[in-house]
């Protein structure tokens, strides 16, 4: 069971800045329960330590980093283009944090932009170039990562995306397919190649970013985008129920409209002109009820704090970063 520590640090998370982004939401403290019954409830394996932090250390004020000593793998870890998209954004606020990262990106000049920021604060980065889509890529950056840390506490997965706008009568068959498992796979591959070694350590953080257009309907027909972002959600919770009694949690983080290189990029792909940018951005603003579009450190610090032991009682859940958008009915 939980105890009040859990619920006093959700209560400081939502009160601090670090929520400024986070609002007509809840954050669910349950170790679960809401998600459904663990799948071995009735025959649990023999053998399993699951290792969490006693609420007397967790009482006991601490000095550093929340992540001090932990280890963590971010796969999506660089940003397209100039600036600080959401994997960068957490691999830099885990490092801040006292992590020590493992950075992993297609784009090996994109990562090394990243290792460069941590390494400049005086935080300890090794980067890798990987495909997430591609088995033996990834099992190869798992077993690097354990090679050069010993230890792998956190994995956040940050890969998805869509090719196309086109809704599911337009557009042809194989680019729905792939748009759909481009946005699974990832987090599928990793998880399924980081659980083993979380088992024996008998804890785990596993954090995967999806999107709102995976709980509510998006401005423009992304079918493929929506399905893949709302099987991301799923496999997320049953993940959960799956290894919640091997001390391994599995949580997403749901960003809603923010602004990052990658919108950058997409806006652009709808039109070069400054002037229609700007008028799209405001638009996009002015949807939301804060006001404003949000930033990738405000997605950043959700994921920290999943990753950390504050959040050691929540698991099968999702932190949604929107500033109101997905509870704005009108």
């Amino acid at each position: 069971m939980g105890d009040a520590w859990d619920t006093a640090w959700a209560a400081v998370f939502l009160a601090s800045e670090e929520a400024k982004y986070i609002t007509a939401t809840e954050l669910v403290v349950d170790g679960g329960i809401t998600a459904g019954r663990p799948l071995d409830w009735r025959k649990p394996r023999k053998g399993a330590v699951i290792k969490v932090p006693s609420p007397e250390v967790r009482a006991k004020p601490h000095k550093g980093g929340r992540l001090d000593g932990k280890t963590a793998v971010v796969v999506g870890a660089g940003s397209l283009g100039p600036g600080i998209g959401n994997g960068k954004a957490s691999a830099l606020l885990m490092a801040r944090e006292g992590a020590k990262i493992f950075a992993v990106d297609q784009s090996l000049e994109a990562v090394k932009e990243t290792k460069a920021l941590i390494i400049s604060e005086g935080g300890k980065c090794e980067i890798f170039k990987a495909d997430a889509t591609s088995p033996k890529e990834v099992e190869a950056m798992i077993a690097k990562c354990q090679e050069a840390f010993g230890q792998i506490d956190i994995l956040h997965n940050n890969v998805g995306g869509s090719a196309g706008q086109e809704g599911p009568l337009d557009m042809d068959v194989d680019t729905w397919c792939n748009n759909v498992l481009f946005n699974v796979k990832p987090s599928f591959l990793a998880s399924r190649a980081v659980i083993p070694i979380m088992e024996r350590q008998g804890s785990g953080s596993i954090i995967h970013t999806a999107s709102t257009s995976g709980i509510s309907v998006p401005e423009h027909p992304m079918n493929s985008y929506q399905t893949g972002k709302g099987g991301l959600i799923r496999f997320s919770r049953g993940l959960a129920l799956e290894f919640a009694r091997r001390g391994i949690r599995s949580n997403c983080v749901i960003p809603g409209k923010i602004h990052t290189p990658m919108t950058e990029v997409r806006q652009g792909e709808r039109s070069e002109n400054p002037e229609t940018m700007k008028k799209v951005f405001e638009r996009r603003a002015k949807s939301v009820p804060l006001g404003c579009m949000g930033e990738a450190i405000d997605v950043a610090q959700a994921v920290s704090y999943l990753a950390s032991d504050q959040s050691r009682y929540v698991t099968g859940s999702e932190i949604i970063v929107d500033g109101g958008l997905t509870s704005n009915c009108c």
